[in-house]
């Protein structure tokens, strides 16, 4: 089965009853060393096949608490959930399953120079033991899905910025994760493809991933109309969805009660 056949046919596009929360932040804060907290009361409920964008200002903490969600980094305070497991106190070795239902498409792409396109992608199923006759359609799949099919053998040096964040996406997605995150996936590309690059996580999520997308583009991200979330001064607000139309309206911190 290819691998998108394989995602709509699985599982969790054949839900029975309410979506369950999949990441779930109480009061959260995040300081590094003992300096002021980066990040503050950070209340976050995420459910499963949800998409929301995050954005902010430059240094307002997006890439900051998109680690708190892949569990690279611990609360200094607060409660945090992630797939109904409690994550903020949880021992070392019990994170790895967690990240593994996880894709991320970090900022600095992260791939290895002395791997291929496809080593790159396929990275992740290697190191979790896969056979590769297990994988390699997968791999090739989703490299000629990001239209990159002519490229597999290509090595990081030899791509372009636009190159390496589609194998960087590819590579994401190769684990069919329950949860995507993205960090600014389309500030090294073109709009044109920036906007394929949106498109293609809004089809990830029709067909049951929960996304959560980091990027400074208002422009592209009312024109997709999603709910938004937005970081400031260290605090996390609800905005709505789409362009704004007639008076502006006042955003208020998640949690907070009217």
């Amino acid at each position: 089965m290819s691998w998108l056949a394989a995602i709509a046919a699985g599982s969790r596009c054949e839900k029975d009853g309410p979506n369950r929360v999949i990441v779930n932040f109480e009061n959260v804060g995040l300081a590094y060393d003992d300096g002021p907290e980066t990040l503050s009361d950070i209340n976050l409920a995420l459910d499963e096949g949800e998409f929301r964008f995050l954005t902010g200002p430059s240094g307002a903490g997006k890439t900051s608490l998109l680690k708190l969600v892949y569990l690279a980094l611990k609360p200094s305070r607060g409660r945090m959930s992630l797939f109904g497991e409690d994550v903020a106190n949880a021992p070392r070795e019990a994170l790895p399953p967690l990240r593994r239902r996880i894709g991320v498409v970090f900022q600095e792409f992260r791939l290895l120079d002395h791997l291929t396109a496809f080593e790159n992608v396929a990275l992740p199923m290697k190191v979790a033991g896969v056979n590769q006759n297990q994988y390699r359609e997968d791999v090739r799949e989703l490299l000629n899905w990001v239209g990159l099919g002519s490229r597999m053998d290509a090595k990081p040096q030899t791509l372009s910025g636009g190159e390496k964040q589609r194998v960087a996406l590819a590579r994401s997605l190769v684990s069919k994760p329950d949860l995507i995150l993205a960090d600014e996936p389309t500030g090294n590309v073109d709009p044109q493809m920036g906007e394929k690059i949106m498109k293609l996580f809004i089809e990830l999520n029709r067909l049951g991933a929960a996304v959560i997308v980091a990027t400074h583009d208002l422009e592209l991200v009312n024109a997709l109309g999603k709910k938004k979330l937005r970081l400031e001064g260290g605090r996390l607000f609800d905005e709505p969805a789409g362009p704004a139309t007639g008076a502006a309206r006042t955003a208020r911190p998640r949690g907070a009660h009217t």
